[in-house]
């Protein structure tokens, strides 16, 4: 442990070129004694470490100096394709993995290509979380991670739309959608997504993963994405309304944008012609009814008698109440 951490001192130095002891102790979450002494330890095995006393000072190798010893651990390795994303990282119980390995590989690099990385590090950060919204509580997530790197089944307690099941899985693999986790596991001879919020209950189970041959995470989950958006959406709404009505109605989200990045130009009126995908005669109703323009709806006519109807009780309800 002491061993990983002296590595690791040596290569935070290296990279912000000065830290006080008092960085070092909350950065490795041990005394400022210490961290003086793991650095009289890097002193005497030739490490030309030297502090600076006074406001400004801390600790700093000399001018030049570069340590090659980067080698990664298993863990350190594991974490690479979450350097950058500090937040999922983190949720998957391998944040310090994550760290270490961004110091080591930055500690690798030339100086200026070291240089260029920290600047972009430090300039763009990747928010995971829609607006007004926090991430959901998922307490076996970083145990589920560990079951998906170790091949390991589990069985789960899982709420689901039609209650609340067991469930007997052998774990593939872990997404992130919108600040969601979701599971996509071998269960029941298919392979299934759940979403990781909504498991009550999880341990390990005996025996081992076998992964079906050639199957590609990425690949599954974008087939999984529109299959799903196709099923969500299946019926076409035929509408025409105003330009600027349209611009609004595509913020709802990307089916609606795609909407109308497929229309036509509008017309000489300044009105927009969209096939617009809905889920139900109800909710398309109920969209359309929220725009706050006029429009027309050419097709399914039993989208505009559905209008009229949520229409004619809202008018109702809001002028009962009126009377009362």
């Amino acid at each position: 442990m002491r061993s990983s951490r002296l590595l690791a001192i040596l290569i935070l130095l290296q990279l912000r070129t000065r830290l006080t002891a008092e960085d070092l102790a909350v950065e490795f979450e041990v005394s400022v004694r210490t961290i003086y002494r793991d650095i009289d330890a890097l002193s005497a095995a030739g490490v030309p470490v030297y502090g600076e006393k006074g406001p400004g000072g801390g600790f700093r190798l000399l001018d030049g100096y570069r340590t090659r010893l980067t080698g990664l651990d298993a863990g350190e390795a594991a974490a690479l394709p979450l350097i950058g994303l500090p937040g999922p990282a983190a949720a998957l119980g391998m944040g310090p993995e994550m760290q270490r390995a961004r110091g080591k590989l930055l500690a690798s690099l030339p100086e200026r290509a070291a240089e260029g990385a920290g600047r972009i590090a430090e300039r763009f950060h990747l928010d995971t979380l829609d607006w007004y919204r926090a991430g959901d509580a998922t307490p076996h997530l970083a145990a589920l991670a560990r079951a998906v790197l170790d091949d390991q089944p589990v069985t789960m307690t899982y709420d689901g739309w039609r209650g609340s099941h067991d469930w007997a899985v052998a774990p593939l693999g872990l997404v992130i959608k919108g600040g969601a986790w979701y599971l996509v596991a071998m269960a029941r001879d298919k392979v299934r997504s759940f979403r990781v919020s909504n498991i009550r209950s999880l341990a390990l189970a005996p025996g081992a993963v076998v992964r079906p041959p050639g199957f590609d995470l990425a690949a599954y989950w974008a087939d999984s994405l529109a299959r799903f958006e196709q099923d969500l959406r299946p019926l076409t709404a035929q509408i025409r309304l105003p330009a600027a009505a349209a611009r609004r109605l595509a913020r709802d989200g990307a089916y609606a944008a795609e909407a109308l990045a497929a229309a036509p130009p509008p017309d000489a009126r300044d009105w927009q012609h969209l096939a617009l995908p809905i889920e139900s005669l109800e909710q398309g109703a109920l969209l359309l009814l929220g725009i706050g323009a006029p429009l027309d709806v050419l097709d399914p006519p039993a989208l505009a008698d559905e209008m009229v109807r949520q229409a004619k009780a809202m008018i109702e309800r809001l002028e009962t109440r009126h009377d009362d």
